[in-house]
């Protein structure tokens, strides 16, 4: 069941998403060669509680961080540890506070010093690819055209979307429906109405879309251990379009 929201509930909302976004800002200058995920965790960690926030993974379902750090073939869910950064990776930063009594979720992924032109290219497509489905969700038209407007863009660049995670309603509860796949079939799914909220937050793979979960039961990698990629925002449908409630003006 979609959980729609009032405007004045929506007003609050992004009092959170707002200090997620200030998470990954605050983490940007870190992100160099040298620093292990673990400090990036605990930079993250003391930035949200300092800001009078809890950190939402923290112990959800057993989740044993305040982020999620996902370094090249990771697509999504990896955990901090003792790895240092190295020259050429690709980190994608996982950040959700919960502030006041809501959920703002958005992730960024991150070049560490240089990094090669095919990561360079996937981590711009990732990114267009949200912006995609965005533009499209101003439309006021269907989940299903999200997933439709950003698997052609996508597959059009030779790249593939990951279909096992997608994005989701969020508000109270961390998760809530809509199931938000990036992928997708024309005038399908829930139409998109004003008081929805939910994040879009496409996985871009360099290879194949196929996709393996490791022992922890919480990491994903793709299968064929090349590069994934992605982006995440956290969106309010209003009745004059969206508004991005992680978005930093």
């Amino acid at each position: 069941m979609i959980i729609y929201k009032s405007p004045e509930e929506i007003t609050q909302m992004k009092e959170s998403c707002q200090l997620a976004a200030a998470v990954l800002k605050h983490i940007e200058a870190s992100i160099v060669p040298g620093i292990t995920t673990d400090e990036i965790n605990t930079i993250c960690h003391d930035f949200i509680i300092s800001n009078g926030a809890t950190p939402s993974p923290l112990n959800y379902k057993g989740y044993p961080k305040s982020v999620c750090t996902s370094i090249n073939q990771v697509v999504c869910h990896g955990i901090p540890d003792e790895y240092r950064l190295r020259e050429g990776d690709i980190v994608n930063v996982d950040v959700t506070t919960f502030y006041k009594g809501y959920h703002g979720d958005n992730s960024k992924t991150y070049l560490v010093g240089k990094v090669s032109r095919a990561a360079r290219e996937l981590v711009n497509a990732a990114e267009e690819a949200l912006w995609i489905g965005i533009e499209e969700a101003k439309k006021h038209s269907t989940i299903g055209d999200i997933g439709h407007a950003i698997q052609k863009f996508v597959e059009a660049k030779g790249y593939s979307v990951v279909r096992e995670y997608c994005g989701h309603g969020i508000g109270k509860n961390f998760h809530e429906d809509p199931h938000v796949t990036h992928y997708g079939r024309p005038k399908t799914g829930a139409p998109v109405k004003p008081g929805m909220v939910f994040t879009i937050e496409p996985m871009i793979n360099l290879g194949s879309a196929e996709i393996i979960l490791l022992d922890d039961d919480w990491t994903v990698e793709t299968k064929d251990r090349k590069l994934s990629a992605q982006f995440e925002h956290t969106i309010a449908i209003t009745k004059d379009g969206v508004d991005v409630l992680t978005l930093i003006d």
